[in-house]
């Protein structure tokens, strides 16, 4: 009957409205809120639950039933942590029902949470702790109405309408009626509000006028009436109250606060008084601060308050806060007190304040005597100085948020849309122990104050660390001596040293940030000065300056990420520095003839930065580029040379910002001595000549021999590409045939041939610039329907080794991955294509070599690569292999080495590893000499799920058919590494781990090392590899491994005493060295001394696992004996040679980039290209946060 009575009214939003447009924002790591000054705990709503709510409000300030609830204990429900024990029997509905209860009283925040509860309901239950009395609503005026109507009244049975009566089995006159018959301690009366119209067929809620008392006498319509009157007595203590129609709504409740637990301060709305106040204070009668701070005081019933409260009181009480009203003439607050200290008593941290004692009583009884309209008005809302014992304490819990009321509220709820709809009373009998009075703790049980004491202190930190969290921000401060003044802006000396990044808590005053930064700079000596800065294109630029030592961060409005400059305030290096937005540096292009020499022009147009301050005259920029006088012209835009408009001499005395230049503006120049030569038309258009800037150069690259190199042939943005193809023909003196099999290319910065432009495209469509160089190559351009392809062969691509192709972008990725593979020469079928990425580097894979090239959005111009491997299987049958690895089993055997097992070094024959046969190559630590080489032999591929431990693993490789030639007693008698770059490179340790947890991947590769002894490395081992340099020889003995306890920290002295112990050597008569086999070199360890940061001033903490060691497992360590070789030389022979044919292919590779692109790079070198330069480059600051 009643439907969605229970239902929200505010959730009806659609719900679609949150899923577009802007994200609702939640600070995932907040804590919860903290009680508010009533200290009484709400309920949060979970979508439709605040009928619930109010009712465990009910039940929760109900002490003798919450009381009853914490006396059960876990003989008679059990416990928590058993619930999911099926042999244990817990009743969790009231156990849960004690933690809210408890959360309600002792756990600090807002609002508790029902989630627990509700998930433990079973909603069947019929039992029912209250009497409940449903009464009519309908056509009575009240409770006792409805009472006397259901009680007192008769049914008279008379006439026609006689009572059957069946003891003497005939009908009689009868009367009929209800009495009741035993009375609760607690009465609940439910009102019948709701009810159907059987006319209009629709419910409807009944909102006329339905009075109930505060007190109510039950003994009129009781069957026993001997009793004294106090025992019918019952006292109105919740009422719970529906807001909206018979369709949905809202409920909360009224709630009597029987036990004294919250905090009630009742504050009306405006009193009068508080008008009166105010308007006095404007009028300026209320200008003494004592007499205001001692009224706020007084209220407190300690005479003690926190400073910052004290603030804001005064501002609550007066309309107008310390700052605004008393600190010109007085100071800040806290100073104030301090000064009268015959008064105020301040705690030691200044924190707190009070009234002295002797001054206390003085005080009010003062001021209520001179002026006691104010004192009324000042006091009228403190619970010290009225009678809170005989005043009800009501509150009105709202789910999560409970305000204070006055009992006189209640009649509110008599009648409307939001009425009462059910009551509760308690006896009158029913008396609280003095105990129970404020104290929340009271007959809790002691499992629940412990695990809510230790709630709050988790709360408290949580609070704390979202407080330091939300309040700290980053400042950069800017230190003056390393910076000095030039070209109109601040230059850092010193990038390391200029720049200091502090994190600071904005809630802290100037002042703070003052001394912090002098703790911060020790060298710093005078005065300093903290201004606002801001980095510019042209430099940094000094704003305003920071004033104020009492003002918070907050206050002064400083942002995060803000860039502070520190200085005395005057000059930097012994030049005033220029302040403020007006003279802001401005960096401008500036475009003017060139000078050849001896001061001749030459019709070549350059672009110069140039920095002026933007409250400078237009007409300085003659001065700055020594030109007497001439003409000013400004560009409408940026990146074209059209659209110049000239200045007006009588405008030269105008500033840049007036005529709204900015960062970046293009100014032309135009000197005066240059008139017959003007760079402009009367229309403001570029002039079309071949001396001037509107051409286009064209470099002959055929074969064909031409009398000129390069010609200019004259173009607009709208000449079509083939016209300049066929003119730059004609003038260069080449054959006809050419028009038919030619085509023109860009040519970069660097010399490279770029993409065919189409014939049919304008050099508009093309993207070309007035100025660029074309050069006129052999070979069709691509139609429309063709891509032109680069491709190269590897991810490292060196300059000049990229080859091209032309293709259909219809053509599959297997069909263009075979057209490659034939260009360059490559046999085989184990190879798949990647697209080079923004980084010029190999992307991800081409892996649907079925679609077309247009179908993965390859364009003309693209770089393909050809990398060698196949591609990695398909979804469908990566699905089979789901939670398996295909591992590559290797054999690695350290030359040298001896034991039971058979060596695979003779072997030539035996299954081809992927990608290759058998390899040998250096350990990763070698040093390259015979001993040290090792061999890696490939036994066989096997699948294993990623659950299985590495013992599993060995145990697997060891079944391979290739493994049976070695004679391993055990798994624990093998040591394993991954693979890469053909090298052993990370040590896997512990047996028992999972490789899941190895984080392995799909392609990794793994090899088995024989062992003499079973081996156990714990975490904190590292393993390396040592060889002793030979007395005499640039060589080195064989390896032996080194197990180095790291537990005591990566340092250099550690290591060296492990190493002398294990060659039995004093330590002060070893040096060692860690070897680097990819550059041939050797870093002698012992002559690492520590560094120290300049930004941070303390010393790192010396570890070998960092720069520029790098230490890690497998490192080979080289052991020199001083008491035979004391020079500084590790290196050998091998060391020498491989150097030497490192230094040989680095010379062969610069030779054979400058023959493929010399003839291009001389072109573009050669050409005198009047177009406009690039831009000055600007430094680029990119911060990296600790990700540890």
């Amino acid at each position: 009957m009643f439907g969605d009575l229970f239902e929200e009214d505010y959730p009806s939003v659609p719900y679609n409205q949150y899923g577009k447009g802007k994200k609702l924002k939640t600070k995932a790591l907040e804590p919860p809120a903290p009680r508010e000054f009533t200290n009484l705990s709400g309920i949060r709503n979970q979508g439709g639950t605040c009928y619930l709510n109010s009712l465990l409000q009910t039940l929760h300030f109900t002490p003798e039933f919450r009381e009853a609830l914490f006396s059960l204990g876990p003989e008679e429900l059990g416990s928590l942590e058993d619930k999911d024990n099926p042999d244990a029997k817990v009743r969790i509905i009231p156990l849960q029902l004690q933690r809210l209860f408890a959360q309600l009283l002792l756990l600090d925040q807002e609002a508790a949470s029902t989630a627990d509860l509700t998930d433990s309901f079973g909603w069947t239950s019929n039992e029912e702790d209250f009497l409940d009395l449903t009464v009519a609503v309908k056509n009575v005026s009240g409770l006792e109405e409805a009472l006397w109507n259901m009680y007192v009244e008769e049914e008279v049975f008379d006439c026609d309408n006689l009572y059957h009566c069946g003891t003497c089995d005939r009908l009689v006159k009868a009367a009929k009626s209800a009495k009741l018959r035993k009375l609760p301690p607690f009465l609940t009366v439910s009102l019948l509000r709701f009810n159907f119209d059987f006319v209009k067929c629709e419910r409807y809620k009944e909102t006329s006028c339905y009075t109930f008392p505060l007190r109510i006498n039950l003994k009129p319509f009781c069957e026993q009436s001997e009793l004294d009157d106090m025992d019918y007595t019952y006292d109105l203590f919740s009422v719970i109250v529906h807001k909206g129609g018979c369709y949905g709504g809202h409920y909360h409740v009224y709630i009597k606060d029987v036990d004294r637990l919250g905090n009630w301060q009742f504050q009306e709305k405006k009193s009068k008084s508080d008008v009166n106040l105010k308007d006095r204070q404007n009028e300026g009668e209320i200008d003494d601060p004592l007499m205001i701070l001692k009224a706020i005081l007084l209220q407190e019933e300690s005479n003690l308050i926190p400073v910052d409260q004290l603030g804001q009181k005064l501002l609550k009480k007066i309309g107008i806060s310390w700052n605004k009203k008393y600190r010109k003439q007085h100071g800040p607050l806290r100073k104030f007190l301090e000064l009268h200290s015959q008064l105020f008593l301040l705690s030691s941290d200044g924190s707190t304040v009070s009234l002295l004692k002797n001054c206390s009583l003085q005080a009010e009884l003062s001021f209520q005597r001179n002026d006691p309209e104010v004192f009324k008005t000042l006091t009228s809302e403190s619970p010290g100085l009225n009678d809170r014992t005989s005043c009800p304490h009501w509150f009105d819990i709202n789910d999560s948020k409970v305000q204070p009321i006055q009992e006189k509220d209640i009649e509110q709820q008599f009648q409307g849309k939001e009425s009462a709809y059910m009551l509760f009373y308690r006896k009158s009998q029913l008396q609280r122990p003095p105990e129970a009075r404020a104290n929340p703790r009271y007959r809790v049980p002691c499992h629940l104050l412990n695990e809510m004491d230790a709630a709050n202190i988790e709360l408290q930190r949580k609070r704390a660390e979202y407080d330091s969290t939300n309040n700290d921000f980053e400042l950069h401060l800017h230190v003056g001596p390393h910076y000095h003044f030039f070209n109109g802006a601040l230059h850092p000396v010193s990038q390391t040293e200029s720049v200091w990044d502090l994190t600071f808590d904005k809630r802290k005053t100037l002042g703070d940030l003052r001394q912090s930064v002098f703790q911060l700079l020790d060298f710093w000596e005078g005065d300093m000065v903290l201004s606002i800065a801001k980095c510019l294109p042209a430099g940094l630029h000094v704003y305003q300056t920071l004033d104020g030592d009492d003002l918070t961060l907050c206050e002064m409005e400083i942002a995060d990420e803000e860039d502070i400059f520190v200085w005395n305030g005057v000059e930097v290096g012994g030049i005033q520095i220029p302040t403020g937005s007006d003279c802001e540096p401005l960096l401008l292009n500036v475009l003017h003839l060139a000078t050849r020499g001896e001061g001749e022009k030459c019709q070549q147009l350059t672009e110069s930065p140039q920095v002026f301050p933007s409250n400078a005259e237009v007409g300085s920029v003659f001065t700055a580029l020594a030109i007497p006088v001439g003409a000013i012209f400004l560009s409408s835009t940026e990146c074209t040379n059209e659209g110049w408009t000239a200045i007006p001499q009588e405008d030269w005395r105008k500033t840049f910002r007036e005529q709204g230049l900015t960062n970046g503006s293009l100014v032309l120049i135009q000197d005066s001595s240059n008139s017959n030569n003007s760079l402009l038309t009367k229309e403001g258009e570029w002039i079309t000549t071949v001396n001037e800037t509107n051409w286009i150069q064209v470099k002959n690259l055929c074969q064909s021999e031409s009398e000129e190199e390069h010609v200019k042939i004259p173009a607009t943005a709208n000449t079509v590409v083939f016209d300049i193809r066929i003119k730059a023909i004609k003038e260069l003196k080449l054959m006809k045939e050419l028009a038919e099999n030619s085509c023109l290319r860009p040519i970069d910065r660097d010399g490279k041939l770029l993409c065919p432009v189409p014939d049919n495209c304008t050099l508009k469509e093309a993207e070309l610039r007035m100025g660029s160089s074309l050069g006129l190559c052999p070979g069709k351009a691509p139609t429309s329907s063709q891509l032109f392809l680069f491709f190269a062969v590897g991810s490292d691509i060196q300059p000049g080794t990229e080859m091209e192709i032309i293709v259909e972008e219809t053509i599959t990725v297997r069909d263009c991955l075979k057209i490659m593979l034939e260009k360059s020469g490559l046999p085989g079928d184990t190879w798949h294509l990647r697209k080079m990425d923004w980084c010029y580097e190999a992307g991800e894979p081409l892996c649907e070599e079925d679609a077309t090239l247009k179908e993965l959005m390859i364009c003309s111009g693209d770089t393909l690569l050809l990398i060698e491997g196949q591609l990695p299987p398909p979804p469908s049958e990566m699905l089979r292999f789901q939670g398996f690895l295909k591992v590559p089993i290797w054999w690695y055997q350290p030359r040298g080495c001896t034991g039971p097992w058979r060596s695979h070094q003779d072997q030539t024959n035996g299954p081809p590893p992927p990608g290759g046969a058998w390899g040998a190559t250096a350990t990763q630590g070698a040093p390259g000499d015979t001993y040290a080489e090792a061999s890696l032999c490939y036994l066989g591929d096997i699948e294993i799920s990623e659950d299985a431990t590495l013992a599993e693993l060995k145990s697997q490789a060891m079944t391979l058919p290739s493994f049976s030639e070695f004679v391993i007693p055990s798994p624990t008698f093998l040591r394993a590494w991954t693979v890469e770059s053909r090298r052993p490179s990370r040590l896997l340790r512990i047996n028992q781990q999972q490789l899941r947890e190895y984080k392995l991947g799909r392609r990794t590769e793994i090899c088995l090392e024989p062992l003499q002894k079973e081996e156990n490395l714990g975490p904190q081992d590292v393993l390396l590899r040592t060889q002793r340099r030979l007395p005499g020889e640039r060589a080195y003995g064989p390896p032996v491994d080194l197990v180095w306890d790291t537990a005591r920290g990566w340092t250099a002295g550690a290591l060296q005493r492990q190493v002398a112990d294990c060659c039995s050597l004093p330590v002060e008569k070893i040096e060692i060295a860690k070897y680097f086999p990819e550059k041939f070199e050797w870093l002698p360890v012992s002559s690492w001394s520590q560094q120290t940061s300049k930004r941070k001033k303390k010393k790192k903490q010396e570890n070998l696992q960092g720069a520029p060691y790098y230490l890690k497992d497998g490192d080979t360590i080289g052991i020199k004996n001083l008491l035979f070789e004391d020079d500084g030389d590790f290196s050998t022979v091998r060391d020498d040679a491989g150097k030497e044919k490192q230094k040989q292919l680095a010379l062969g590779r610069k030779k054979s980039q400058e023959a493929l692109c010399g003839q291009s790079s001389s072109a573009v070198s050669g050409a005198e290209s009047p177009g406009r330069p690039q831009r000055p480059e600007a430094s680029l600051s990119i911060h990296v946060g600790s990700f540890r």
